[in-house]
C-alpha cells in the first residue's frame, strides 16, 4: 500500500484534545469530527488539508484520553498516514482499529518540512520526497496490523475472517 500527499508537520505530545475537542465528542456525524480536527491546534487545517495528505509529528503522538475519536477525526479529515517518532500506546491501537495506518520513524519529523509532498510506501516503510532528495525508512508495519488496515479496521477484518 502507498499513499502520496503534503506533509503536515506536528511537533511532541500532540493529545487527543488537541486532534478532536472534547466538545466536538457528543455527535455521531463523522463529518463533525472532518470539520474541527485540529481545529484550535490549526484552525487553517480543515480548509486546507487535501485527501491523501500525511501527518508527520513527534514523539508521543495521541497521548491524553483513550478516545477513539481522535483518529477517526484524522482519518475522516483525509490524512491518508500517520508518521511519528512514537505514538501514545492507545491512540496506536484505536487507529488500526479504525484503518488508520501509522507508521513510527525517529527521522521523518526532521527530515521532512511542512508541504513538502511524499510518498508513504507501507509495506516497505519508506518515505520519500517528490524529488527522491529526502528519504527515510519507519520500522514495517507488522502483517496481521497490515491486514487490518486494508479490510478498514478491525470490525471489517472479524467479519471477513469469520469464526476464529
Amino acid at each position: 500500500m502507498q499513499y502520496k500527499g503534503r506533509v503536515w508537520i506536528f511537533g511532541d505530545h500532540v493529545d487527543t484534545d488537541a486532534i478532536i475537542p472534547a466538545r466536538f465528542l457528543n455527535v455521531t456525524d463523522k463529518k463533525v469530527f472532518s470539520e474541527n480536527c485540529f481545529v484550535d491546534l490549526r484552525p487553517d487545517f480543515h480548509g486546507a488539508v487535501d485527501p491523501g495528505d500525511i501527518i508527520v509529528g513527534g514523539r508521543n503522538f495521541g497521548c491524553g484520553s483513550s478516545r477513539e475519536h481522535a483518529p477517526l477525526a484524522i482519518k475522516e479529515a483525509g490524512i491518508s498516514v500517520v508518521v511519528a517518532k512514537s505514538f501514545a500506546r492507545i491512540f496506536y491501537r484505536n487507529a488500526f482499529n479504525i484503518g488508520l495506518p501509522l507508521l513510527e520513524s525517529e527521522e521523518a519529523a526532521d527530515v521532512f518540512s511542512e508541504k513538502d509532498r511524499v510518498l508513504v510506501d507501507l509495506g516497505s516503510g519508506e518515505i520519500k520526497d517528490e524529488e527522491d532528495t529526502k528519504r527515510v525508512v519507519a520500522k514495517p508495519i507488522p502483517d496481521f496490523m497490515m491486514e487490518i488496515v486494508q479490510s478498514g479496521g478491525l470490525v471489517t477484518y472479524i467479519k471477513e475472517k469469520g469464526d476464529f
